[in-house]
């Protein structure tokens, strides 16, 4: 199956400075991705170059197997800010959406009645929970066949927070289309998607069905050892040590034999929060002291 959206090494710079460098990514279609990372790791980028919105600086990005320019008609966007014109109505956006997009569904677009916004509002008078719901509806409305939100709840308070996620759901379960959801917040992730990546300076540090990467994800205790005689099988993630213990987050596809760990599972915070920190720099490890009789 074609990917909704790939990247190989893809880059864009502003001036001498670098916001994207050699990403490479792929986000499978039929999946409500989450798209991960740390302030500053090129989500919003990313995201803005996949939508046609800015040209590449290196490499390349295909849109549901073309060039984002040829594919705005099949993308629908809801950007960071939930972006609307304050001087039009809540009327006045459904109209020019109905205008700009040939495959425009009436009946989605009422979905502003059970929301409870007054179409004679203007945008600028609305909350900013009103506004996400309203640039959400222009988003569905669309009939996209992927729809990309960049951290779009991230201004909101937690009851709006959760009533739009909740929307997202039902309208994903109603339209059969792909998601991509760019958050800091892992709680929203876990909340509405079904896949993760994990984007670090603009490397993609794990990607993956999030069940298949709880099954395979353990962190491990026990007496201290080096890292290098830990099994083949069991890659290690991250690592610490104190003088008589070591504690590893490894992923491995086998069972957990040695009966001298003490193996715990991983929330998704603990995975992602793992694999942001596995891109910092290694701190050298402690010398085991010996105790001098």
């Amino acid at each position: 199956m074609t990917p909704v959206l790939q990247a190989r090494g893809l880059g864009k710079k502003y001036g001498r400075r670098w916001a994207l460098t050699d990403c490479d990514l792929e986000v499978p279609a039929g999946h409500v991705v989450g798209l991960v990372g740390p302030n500053g790791a090129g989500k919003s980028t990313l995201l803005n170059l996949s939508v046609g919105m800015l040209t590449p600086s290196a490499g390349s990005v295909e849109v549901l197997g073309g060039p984002p320019g040829a594919q705005q008609a099949k993308v629908g966007y809801v950007a960071q800010d939930a972006p609307t014109y304050a001087r039009l109505s809540v009327a006045d956006h459904l109209k020019l959406g109905a205008k700009l997009n040939p495959g425009w569904d009436h009946a989605v677009a009422r979905r502003i009645q059970r929301l409870g916004l007054d179409p004679k509002q203007k945008a600028g008078k609305l909350s900013g929970g009103q506004r996400a719901q309203l640039a959400l509806t222009l988003g569905l409305a669309k009939r996209p066949d992927l729809l990309i939100l960049d951290e779009p709840v991230a201004a909101l308070d937690p009851l709006a927070r959760r009533e739009f996620l909740q929307d997202l759901m039902e309208a994903v379960a109603e339209q059969e289309l792909s998601v991509v959801l760019s958050s800091h917040l892992v709680s929203d992730v876990e909340r509405s998607c079904d896949f993760v990546i994990v984007l670090v300076d603009s490397r993609v540090q794990v990607s993956g069905e999030i069940d298949t990467l709880l099954a395979t994800h353990f962190r491990l205790t026990g007496p201290r050892r080096a890292a290098k005689d830990l099994p083949g099988d069991q890659h290690v993630v991250t690592e610490s040590h104190t003088d008589v213990q070591s504690t590893f987050l490894i992923r491995t596809e086998k069972p957990i034999l040695d009966p001298a760990w003490t193996v715990t599972q991983l929330t998704l915070e603990d995975l992602v929060l793992a694999y942001m920190a596995s891109s910092v720099p290694a701190q050298p490890e402690r010398p085991v002291l010996e105790v001098q009789r």
